[in-house]
């Protein structure tokens, strides 16, 4: 079945006929992209989470429609196409590798409003926004590295872009703070959602030694490679990304990142409503909320749990950047002085790993 009538029939299934009426005046339309399925468990399940509570805020006023599995690339450009010929007033490209498809089409239609997440570049209707998701992997960190009995932390990484390095150099340095002996080691999977691929990844991992898995991609499937070498008498532990994953508390997965986009989602399409939307550029965390620790389980140790508690408190308060010198380069080369604290433009284009950081960057 060609992509063009699988749309139309998700649009038919959704009620997105044009000019729908919702107590006698047009319903605001909104459309939302996802780079893999809703039920991922993870990053596209957030955002899911996102819609729903735009519903549950607005009720008929609204209308919803998404599309699951849209690949990076020509596909989602044909998808965001036919999402706007549909009447979508507002749409949410939550991943990536949509940003050049949401330039191109939000310029062939510019009533309508776009949405991208963790991208940088905008126009008069396109915004873009992301998480501080670093915040988390420094609270990960530390914890990991209190807890490690080999001293090898296992990271699966997505794609060389940024946002993953940063959360590489985030977790790395507040592990090294506690335990100097640490060592990261990092598969590169190519891919934010292949759940055997992660799978794969995690098991290579832990027979390297690792005792502890971080991942940056989207699926339970490392969770459940942790769950089942701990079945098998190991000692991994692990933590959510994304979303809770509390299924697999609370050992393998002793906390998570969750990432709260329901409060974004709820405001700006209410500023569509209200004829308030512009361009802006939002990067919020753990101070607005957007960025939260899931629960801290009682696998891990009293003291640790309540210095893991303290570290959120001081970064959602402003009073703790996870980016604070000294720290330098991989390199040797110094990169913040001590006390100096990291400018956001630097984080938003980090293309470098700090010291104590092993192996390249892929180009």
């Amino acid at each position: 079945m060609k992509l063009t009538s699988i749309l139309a029939g998700v649009a038919m299934a959704a009620g997105l006929a044009t000019g729908a009426i919702a107590d006698g005046h047009e319903k605001t339309k909104v459309g939302f992209v996802y780079v893999g399925p809703i039920g991922d468990g993870g990053w596209t399940y957030e955002h899911h989470q996102g819609l729903l509570a735009v519903e549950e805020a607005f009720g008929d006023k609204v209308e919803t429609v998404y599309v699951e599995n849209v690949p990076e690339g020509a596909d989602a450009e044909r998808v965001m196409t036919q999402m706007a010929l549909e009447g979508a007033d507002l749409i949410f490209t939550t991943s990536f590798g949509y940003m050049d498809p949401t330039i191109n089409v939000a310029a062939k239609f510019p009533d309508v409003k776009f949405e991208h997440a963790t991208g940088f570049k905008r126009a008069d209707n396109v915004s873009t926004y992301s998480a501080r998701f670093y915040e988390g992997r420094a609270v990960q960190g530390h914890i990991a590295g209190k807890m490690t009995e080999s001293n090898i932390v296992g990271y699966i990484a997505s794609f060389p872009i940024p946002e993953v390095i940063r959360g590489i150099n985030s977790a790395y340095l507040h592990a090294s703070k506690v335990n100097p002996d640490i060592e990261f080691k990092i598969i590169w999977v190519y891919t934010w959602f292949d759940p055997a691929k992660e799978a794969e990844a995690a098991n290579v991992l832990i027979e390297q030694g690792a005792d502890v898995i971080l991942q940056h991609t989207d699926s339970t499937a490392p969770q459940a490679a942790a769950l089942a070498a701990n079945d098998a008498g190991g000692n991994v532990i692990s933590f959510g990304q994304a979303s809770d994953m509390a299924e697999f508390g609370p050992k393998p997965r002793v906390s998570s990142i969750i990432d709260n986009w329901a409060p974004y989602y709820v405001a700006r399409t209410q500023a569509v409503m209200d004829g308030t939307w512009s361009s802006v550029d939002t990067w919020d965390g753990m101070d607005t909320g957007m960025v939260e620790i899931g629960e801290i389980t009682d696998v891990v140790p009293a003291e640790v749990k309540a210095e893991a508690e303290a570290m959120i408190a001081a970064i959602a308060a402003g009073e703790y950047h996870p980016f604070t010198g000294p720290i330098n380069k991989q390199d040797g080369s110094a990169w913040l002085a001590d006390g100096e604290v990291a400018d956001d433009g630097t984080l938003a284009g980090m293309n470098f790993y700090i010291e104590g950081v092993t192996g390249d960057i892929p180009q």
